[in-house]
């Protein structure tokens, strides 16, 4: 799994800290699914999703396993 948060981050002039405490998380958190190290729980994709008022799969991108 990948995810646009970073670009999403960029687009709406947040920072990490912004998004984390929107979202109530560690700015850490946020550091490491931007470099694709953590898998968040749905809850946490759907509270980042919610933040850009856009869809999970929107935000949060499958790679097809072949």
């Amino acid at each position: 799994m990948t995810n646009r948060i970073k670009e999403l981050r960029a687009r709406d002039g947040l920072t990490q800290k912004d998004l984390a405490q929107a979202v109530n998380v560690r700015r850490e958190t946020i550091v490491f699914l931007e470099q694709d190290k953590y898998n968040p729980s749905l809850k946490l994709a759907y509270d980042i999703s919610r933040v850009f008022k856009m869809g999970i799969e929107e935000v949060f991108l499958f790679k097809d396993e072949l």
